[in-house]
């Protein structure tokens, strides 16, 4: 099992190295769930505003707020890292 540490690690790494990567996946996927921003922020629990700065600025969300993007979207937080393909 991979400790909390380690997987905080790995969360770093990624903001660093492949925000650009991050952020175009996240733009992809939020065009594929046919939903829009507001409804999406609304599931994750954040502004519509936040949002747009992930798929725009390379801002990247918290860890938590990252795992709630992905089951909003329905999507792997490993593909969004980059780690597998669909």
């Amino acid at each position: 099992m991979v400790s909390c540490q380690a997987k905080a690690n790995c969360w770093l790494y990624y903001k660093v190295m492949r925000a650009n990567e991050i952020k175009e996946r996240l733009r992809e996927e939020i065009v594929r769930s046919g939903m829009t921003k507001a409804e999406i922020a609304k599931k994750v629990g954040v502004s519509p505003e936040m949002i747009t700065q992930y798929c725009t600025t390379g801002k990247l969300p918290r860890l938590d707020t990252f795992a709630a993007l992905c089951e909003a979207l329905d999507v792997s937080a490993n593909y969004i890292l980059g780690l597998k393909d669909i």
